[in-house]
């Protein structure tokens, strides 16, 4: 098969490597790629939301699957570019990616369908949303823009000032963009949070194995809410019993309940969880796979990436046995110092070479691009250092040690990437 991965990041260096060990896989392309993805497939300067050029690329290199990594472009409706030229395409169409591009949509899907989450309500004026604030609401409290906000768009306000702060610079200094023209005002939840990924293929689900991730950008989630510092997989506290739960109340509810809108989803739904004292509960949905989450969980499965996507394109999940080695995985983002606010780019990364051939080890490549000078950081998030171990303290052992491995002028780290595993 000729295969087109479209994205630029960690999360698409993490596919491309999954479809590269796949017997169905002969050419692989990636749009528009980055420095590490260009050693594994040809990358093609073509943006993630340029869907004409993307389609006609498709066309003119006879693609037989593409896989959509980013949440833009399903959202934007690529799937359905695609599907109207007789294209296969993995990932959900823009009627059910809507799970993640409206916050408001999937908390009013959570409520009619009885699926466990916070108390919440939405807004579409700055006013309606601080007299809500002044008269009826608890803190701390949680604001989230409605949109795509790059994992960002949640203030958590312990004061009434500082939501009425925050409303302000989430709908009208619109700081997160359109994705500020409405709001989602929901109770604040306590407890550990879980990131659980699925293979949806419109009606059968099947859980991949669980996985934390660290959005904070300072050691001891300090600092402001990034894209992902780093991941563990799995995580110690999704039990059976959580895993039951879930399996019962939300993850096959969910399945049912887009189907059931006329809005049946093929592809990866994200299920962020927050295990709450009074039980797990849904903190968001996203419609693709996590990142870094997939650079913990796709280097631990077992099956061909590309059979899987296949069954999910073609309503055959059924009959495939998901598998996931008996092990553990822990990703240490590298990013640019001064990440998520501004930051240089352009210096030269050193060492990538020893990752070459060194089994459970991975160097996972988010913002890169290949230069005169050789391969360059090109973005906040530069580089996922994963490792692989017996357990999740020597797979967290294994990943620091790689991550002195590698270096450049403003490299930048948290150093207690899960750290909770000591507590479990």
């Amino acid at each position: 098969m000729n295969v087109l991965v479209v994205g630029s990041g960690g999360r698409e260096h993490a596919i491309a490597a999954s479809v590269a060990k796949s017997a169905k896989a002969d050419k692989i392309y990636c749009a528009p790629g980055n420095a590490g993805i260009g050693q594994i497939a040809e990358c093609v300067p073509i943006g993630a939301m340029e869907f004409e050029k993307l389609v006609a690329f498709a066309k003119e290199k006879a693609i037989d699957f593409v896989i959509v990594g980013m949440d833009d472009p399903l959202v934007g409706g690529l799937v359905d570019a695609m599907e109207a030229e007789g294209i296969r395409t993995f990932g959900p169409r823009k009627n059910a990616a809507i799970l993640e591009g409206s916050k408001a949509f999937s908390k009013d899907l959570m409520k009619k369908y009885k699926i466990p989450t916070a108390a919440y309500e939405n807004f579409d004026s700055a006013e309606a949303a601080k007299t809500y604030l002044q008269e009826k609401a608890d803190f701390p409290i949680v604001l989230k823009a409605d949109g795509l906000a790059l994992g960002k768009g949640v203030l958590i306000c312990n004061t009434l000032e500082e939501a009425l702060a925050g409303v302000d610079t989430i709908m009208k200094d619109k700081k997160f963009g359109d994705a500020g023209n409405r709001m989602v005002i929901e109770e604040f939840m306590t407890g550990r949070e879980v990131s659980v990924l699925s293979f949806v293929d419109g009606k059968t689900i099947r859980i991949m194995t669980s996985a934390q991730d660290h959005k904070r950008a300072q050691d001891g989630d300090q600092g402001l809410n990034t894209g992902g510092m780093g991941t563990f997989s799995p995580s110690p506290f999704y039990t059976e019993e959580v895993d039951a739960f879930c399996h019962q109340y939300i993850y096959q509810a969910t399945v049912d309940a887009m189907a059931a809108e006329g809005r049946p989803f093929k592809g990866v739904i994200f299920f962020g969880l927050m295990l709450t004292p009074k039980g797990p509960r849904v903190l968001e949905y996203n419609a693709r796979f996590g990142d870094p989450e997939a650079q913990v969980v796709l280097p631990r499965m077992k099956n061909d990436i590309l059979e899987v996507m296949e069954a999910c394109v073609d309503g055959t999940l059924d009959q495939i046995d998901l598998q996931f080695e008996d092990n553990a995985a822990v990703c240490v983002v590298l990013a640019s110092d001064g990440y998520p606010v501004s930051y240089e780019k352009g210096f030269v990364i050193e060492g990538l070479d020893k990752f070459d051939g060194a089994e459970g080890y991975y160097c996972f490549h988010a913002g890169t691009k290949r230069t005169e000078k050789g391969i360059v950081t090109n973005g906040g998030r530069v580089l996922g250092v994963t490792a692989k171990g017996n357990n999740l303290k020597e797979a967290r052992a294994n990943a620091y040690a790689a991550t002195e491995w590698v270096s450049f002028a403003n490299k930048y780290m948290r150093h207690d990437i899960g750290k909770a595993i000591d507590e479990a």
